[in-house]
C-alpha cells in the first residue's frame, strides 16, 4: 500500500524534498513581497487621487458660489457632466436627499454622500459612474446640505490594472526562478552527499573497505564545511575498518599457523600410541608426555585467543582491587613455577578499580615473561607504588629487547628472534596489553639501564574519566 501524500513525501529523495522545500519557501517570500509592493503602490495611487479630489473640493468651498449653501446653488457644473481628461463635476444637494438620486448631470448621490448631507458624517469618498465614465467623488458638508465633487478615476484604474499585471508576471517569474534556485541549491548541497551514499552502498555491496569518498577538500582542510568534515570522518572510519579487518585476517592466519604445528605433533603421537603392543613402554611414556605438553600448548593458545576476543570489562564485575596484594600473590605463584629465578618484591598499598581475575592474569603473564628471559639465578624485581594512580614495574636482568623488536613486542603472535626457541605462542604480552587497556591503564616496555627489560603498568587516578569503550 503506497499510503497518502505525506507517506510518499517521506519516501521521496532528500534532494527532491530539499528542492521542493527551498522552492516553496522562496515562492512564499516572492509572493509576500509582491503582495506588499502591490498594496503599497495602490495605496500611494489612491492617496494621490484623493489628494487631488480634496484640493478641488477645497477650491470650490472657498468660492462665492457655495457661500449661500445648498439652497442658493442647487447645481455647479454644466447640465451634463462628463468625466473626461481633467474635467471636474460638482453638485450640491439639500439634506434629506435619498441615496441613489441622480442629478441632472448624471452624478448619483451615494449613501455616504446622503449621510454627510444629513450631518451624520464629516466627509465621504466614494467611487461613482457618471454618464458611463468612472470617477471618484468626495462629499463635504455645506449649509443646508452637502457639496459632492467628482474627478475622473479611469487613469487610476488603468494604473492599478497595469500594476497588477506587471506584479503577477514578476511573481510568476520569481516562483520559476525560486524553483530553479531550489534545484540548484539541492544539487550543490547534496551532490557530495550523494557521492558519499554511493560509496557506502558500493562498500556494502562489495564488502571492500578500501574505497574512499574522494571528495575534494578546500586547501586540504575540512574547516567549517560540514559535508567535507563528514567525508573526512567517513574516510577515517573506513581506514579504521580496513585496519580492523586486516588485523582480524592476520590474527586468524597467525592462529592457524600456530595451531598447525602442535596439531601435527598431536596427530603423530596419537598414531604412535595406535601401534599398541608394537611399541615399548618407554616409547609409550614419551608419546603420552608429548601429548600432554601439546594439549597444554593448545589449551594455552585457545585461552589466550579467548582473552583477546574479550571487549571492555562489564561494569558489574568491576571492584576495588589491592594491586600490591595481587602482585605479591602473583610473585608467590611465579616462585613455584620458576624455581631457578629469584623474585624480589617491594610494594606499597595501592588500590585500583578492575576485575581481579583479569588483573591477576595480566601480572602473572608479565612475571612469566620476565622469568622466561632471566638467566639461572637471575633476579626479577617487582615494585608497586602509589600516588596519582598506581604503578607496577617488573624488571628482569636478561638480554633485553633488540631495537627492531621493541615496537612489536605487544603485537599478536610476534616473537623476537631470541624468543623463538622458547615455549610460548606470542600472545601473552598482546593479551596483557589488552587487559591493561580495558582497565584504562597503560602497559609499556623498555630496555632497563644496565641491561634487561623493564615493563611498566600504569593505572590512572581514581577520579580520572574512563574511556567509553576499551574493546
Amino acid at each position: 500500500m503506497s499510503g497518502g501524500p505525506a507517506a510518499r513525501w517521506r519516501r521521496s529523495r532528500l534532494r527532491t524534498r530539499l528542492a521542493v522545500t527551498t522552492a516553496a519557501a522562496m515562492a512564499l517570500i516572492v509572493t509576500a513581497l509582491t503582495a506588499g509592493v502591490y498594496a503599497a503602490v495602490r495605496h500611494e495611487l489612491d492617496w494621490q487621487l484623493n489628494l487631488g479630489l480634496r484640493r478641488q473640493a477645497d477650491a470650490l468651498l472657498e468660492g462665492p458660489d457655495v457661500r449661500g449653501g445648498a439652497a442658493a446653488m442647487p447645481w455647479i457644473s454644466s447640465s451634463s457632466c462628463s468625466l473626461r481628461g481633467t474635467s471636474t463635476c460638482a453638485q450640491t444637494f439639500p439634506a434629506g436627499t435619498p441615496a441613489g438620486t441622480v442629478g441632472g448631470s448624471g452624478m448619483p448621490v451615494t449613501a455616504g454622500a446622503a449621510r454627510v448631507a444629513a450631518g451624520r458624517s464629516g466627509s465621504a469618498y466614494s467611487d461613482v459612474v457618471v454618464n458611463g465614465a468612472r470617477g471618484r467623488a468626495l462629499t463635504v458638508p455645506v449649509e443646508g446640505g452637502a457639496l459632492q465633487v467628482a474627478i475622473q478615476a479611469q487613469t487610476y484604474a488603468n494604473s492599478v490594472a497595469r500594476l497588477k499585471t506587471l506584479l503577477a508576471v514578476l511573481a510568476a517569474a520569481g516562483v520559476v526562478l525560486a524553483a530553479g534556485g531550489g534545484w540548484l541549491v539541492a544539487r550543490a548541497g547534496l551532490g557530495r552527499v550523494s557521492r558519499l551514499t554511493d560509496t557506502a552502498e558500493l562498500i556494502a555491496a562489495t564488502g571492500d573497505p578500501r574505497r574512499r569518498s574522494e571528495l575534494p577538500v578546500p586547501d586540504g582542510e575540512p574547516g567549517r564545511d560540514e559535508v567535507a568534515r563528514l567525508a573526512a570522518s567517513f574516510d577515517t572510519m573506513l581506514d579504521v575498518l580496513e585496519r580492523s579487518l586486516a588485523a582480524r585476517r592476520q590474527l586468524v592466519a597467525d592462529a592457524s599457523h600456530e595451531l598447525r604445528t602442535p596439531l601435527t605433533a598431536l596427530r603423530t603421537n596419537i598414531d604412535i600410541l595406535g601401534f599398541g603392543d608394537r611399541i615399548t613402554p618407554q616409547q609409550r611414556e614419551r608419546a603420552v608426555a608429548a601429548l600432554d605438553g601439546q594439549l597444554r600448548a593448545i589449551t594455552g593458545l585457545v585461552n589466550d585467543l579467548v582473552e583477546l576476543a574479550r571487549g571492555k570489562e562489564p561494569p558489574a564485575l568491576l571492584e576495588d582491587v589491592r594491586l600490591d596484594e595481587l602482585a605479591l600473590a602473583a610473585v608467590e605463584a611465579a616462585r613455584a613455577n620458576w624455581p631457578r629465578v629469584a623474585f624480589e618484591a617491594e610494594t606499597r598499598e595501592a588500590v585500583v578499580t578492575g576485575v581481579p581475575a583479569r588483573l591477576a592474569r595480566l601480572v602473572s603473564t608479565v612475571l612469566d615473561n620476565a622469568a622466561k628471559f632471566s638467566p639461572d639465578g637471575g633476579a626479577v624485581e617487582v615494585r608497586v607504588v602509589a600516588g596519582d594512580g598506581a604503578e607496577l614495574t617488573v624488571r628482569d636482568h636478561g638480554p633485553g629487547i633488540a631495537p627492531e623488536d621493541l615496537p612489536h613486542i605487544f603485537d599478536h603472535f610476534y616473537r623476537a628472534r631470541s624468543a623463538r626457541a622458547l615455549p610460548g605462542s606470542g600472545l601473552g604480552l598482546a593479551m596483557a596489553r589488552q587487559i591493561a587497556v580495558s582497565h584504562a591503564a597503560g602497559l609499556d616496555a623498555e630496555n632497563a639501564p644496565g641491561g634487561g627489560t623493564l615493563i611498566r603498568l600504569r593505572f590512572p587516578g581514581r577520579d580520572a574519566p574512563r574511556p567509553p569503550d576499551f574493546g
